[in-house]
């Protein structure tokens, strides 16, 4: 299958108490680095459909988990997504965020993250490497917040 020329990133959730949130993060098994559940989507994917794949190829989490498509969105160069896969015009790619609630699920780590940790939102974007994850985090955070 052809790869899309987007990036996804998703970070799961579980509510702890009425007021606490825990989000999962990843360590990447190459780069050793803290982020959420990253990759690019395939074919004609959606950003959701590439999402959903994603998220149960690198954490085991079930096609059928409700899923928050996030406003935050950057770019990400090209050559990090995929090397210059779609020729020397394409030179970034947007990356969509989503949130993924897990309660009373657990995840099943691929061998692309070496550990996950469930954490707090404050120690989450201390740990997180890239900023546009924590910009995401802060919008799943504060939707979150509103809704309980």
């Amino acid at each position: 299958m052809s790869r899309a020329p987007n990036q996804i990133l998703v970070f799961p959730l579980r509510q702890h108490t009425k007021v606490i949130f825990e989000y999962a993060i990843f360590k990447r098994a190459d780069a050793a680095c803290w982020q959420g559940i990253a990759g690019g989507g395939e074919g004609d994917e959606t950003p959701l459909q590439a999402a959903r794949r994603e998220a149960w190829e690198e954490g085991g989490i079930p096609l059928d988990a409700e899923f928050m498509a996030l406003d935050s969105m950057t770019t990400i160069p090209a050559v990090w997504a995929a090397g210059m896969l779609w020729g020397e015009e394409v030179l970034v790619v947007p990356e969509y965020s989503f949130g993924v609630r897990l309660q009373g699920r657990e995840i099943a780590l691929s061998r692309e993250h070496s550990e996950y940790a469930w954490v707090d939102y404050k120690t989450a974007l201390q740990r997180l490497k890239w900023d546009s994850n924590r910009s995401a985090l802060w919008e799943l955070n504060y939707r979150l917040m509103r809704l309980r």
